[in-house]
């Protein structure tokens, strides 16, 4: 059984910051890639940070330079930093934990809330 829990979410004023923290019941050296999705009411779920198990990471235009992911092994913790926050970043940031092989199998959090406004 695999765990994945968000925590770190909250309400912040355009401009802040905040650090997203996703714990996991296991090595998370054990996953092909780590990353973040945030899913805002109506609208699909998106890739906002990915970071593969050789540490390369990928981000989409809209969050480029402002995130960024980060693990640390010892703690099976995956973070997402988020530096200069829209309205637009509102949403429900989900962890997500993929398993490649014969196929691809993918482990999700519950979800954090995100809330960017003044």
């Amino acid at each position: 059984q695999v765990q994945l829990v968000e925590s770190g979410g909250g309400l912040v004023q355009p401009g802040g910051s905040l650090r997203l923290s996703c714990a996991a019941s296991r090595n998370i050296l054990s996953f092909n890639v780590l990353g973040w999705y945030r899913q805002a009411p109506g609208k699909q779920r998106e890739l906002v940070a990915a970071i593969t198990s050789g540490g390369s990471t990928d981000y989409p235009d809209s969050v480029k330079g402002r995130f960024t992911i980060s693990r640390d092994n010892g703690k099976n913790t995956v973070y997402l930093q988020m530096n200069s926050l829209k309205p637009e970043d509102t949403a429900n940031y989900y962890c997500n934990a993929r398993m490649t092989g014969w196929i691809t199998y993918d482990y999700w959090g519950q979800g954090t809330q995100v809330t960017v406004s003044s």
